[in-house]
């Protein structure tokens, strides 16, 4: 099995803001963004939204494309993790 993708907040909080020696109020403040919204993405509580995967591209903290697709490649590990217990039925579609 593959391993969990790294939420995107581990990367925030080792590779941005303790390489540039940042806190987490001075990074929100260049942010525009508040304290609790940055912390609770660098503690793995919420992930990153659109608008904020913008602000870290503005910032020059790599492109927005790059910060949602690791969003998206932890939340759909996280999902099929957890959906071994549902229960689906098979239904066929046009072609998709």
């Amino acid at each position: 099995m593959m391993r969990n993708p790294s939420h995107p907040g581990e990367l925030v909080k080792h590779d941005c803001l303790e390489a540039l020696n940042l806190t987490v109020t001075a990074a929100a403040a260049a942010l525009g963004v508040s304290r609790k919204a940055l912390s609770e993405i660098i503690n793995c509580k919420s992930g990153v939204s659109p608008e904020m995967a913008i602000r870290f591209e503005k910032a020059g903290w790599g492109t927005a494309d790059t910060w949602l697709r690791m969003q998206m490649n932890h939340d759909l590990w996280q999902a099929r993790k957890k959906s071994r217990s549902l229960k689906v039925k098979k239904l066929h579609c046009a072609q998709i």
